[in-house]
C-alpha cells in the first residue's frame, strides 16, 4: 500500500523545499537577485575570499549547478556589475570570474539575509541537527559534504 502524501518524506520534502526557496526568493527581492544568482555570486565571492580566482566550471562545481545555465547566469550577474568575467590566459576558451566592488560589497548583505531566513524557516528544528541531516542527504556518493558559502 503507497504512503499518504502526509507520511511519504519526498512529498514532505517536495513542499518544505517550495516553501523555503519562496522564503528566500521573497528575502532576496529587495537585494534584486534571484535565489540562483545569490547562489552563484556568494561562491565566487567566497572563491575570491580564498584567494582563488575561478572559472566558471569550479563555481557551477561549487554552487551544484549545471554549467551552461550557471555561464547563463553569470552573464546577468556581469550585467548588473556584480561580477567581472575574464578571458584566461591558460585557457582561453574558460573565463575567469572576480566579483567586482559592488558584489564584493552585495555579498555579504545577500548572505546574511539569506542566513536570517534561513533561521526563520529553520527555527523549529535545532540548527545542528537540521545541519547534520541535509549534510547527510545532499552528500555525494563519494562521501564528501558540499564545500562553500550555504
Amino acid at each position: 500500500m503507497p504512503l499518504g502524501p502526509g507520511e511519504s518524506p519526498g512529498f514532505l520534502l517536495w513542499h518544505a523545499t517550495l516553501r523555503w526557496q519562496r522564503d528566500i526568493a521573497t528575502a532576496l527581492a529587495p537585494l534584486d537577485l534571484t535565489h540562483v544568482q545569490f547562489v552563484l555570486l556568494a561562491c565566487t565571492w567566497w572563491l575570491n575570499t580564498q584567494g582563488e580566482q575561478p572559472n566558471q566550471l569550479a563555481v557551477a562545481r561549487q554552487a551544484g549547478t549545471d554549467v551552461k545555465m550557471t555561464s547563463q547566469v553569470l552573464r546577468a550577474l556581469e550585467r548588473k556589475g556584480l561580477v567581472e568575467r575574464e578571458v584566461d590566459p591558460a585557457d582561453t576558451r574558460a573565463k575567469r570570474l572576480r566579483v567586482t566592488d559592488a558584489g564584493a560589497e552585495l555579498a555579504p548583505r545577500a548572505i546574511a539575509v539569506v542566513e536570517q531566513a534561513d533561521a526563520q524557516f529553520f527555527r523549529p528544528v535545532a540548527v545542528g541537527d537540521a545541519v547534520a541531516l541535509l549534510g547527510r542527504l545532499a552528500r555525494p556518493e563519494t562521501g564528501n559534504p558540499p564545500a562553500g558559502p550555504e
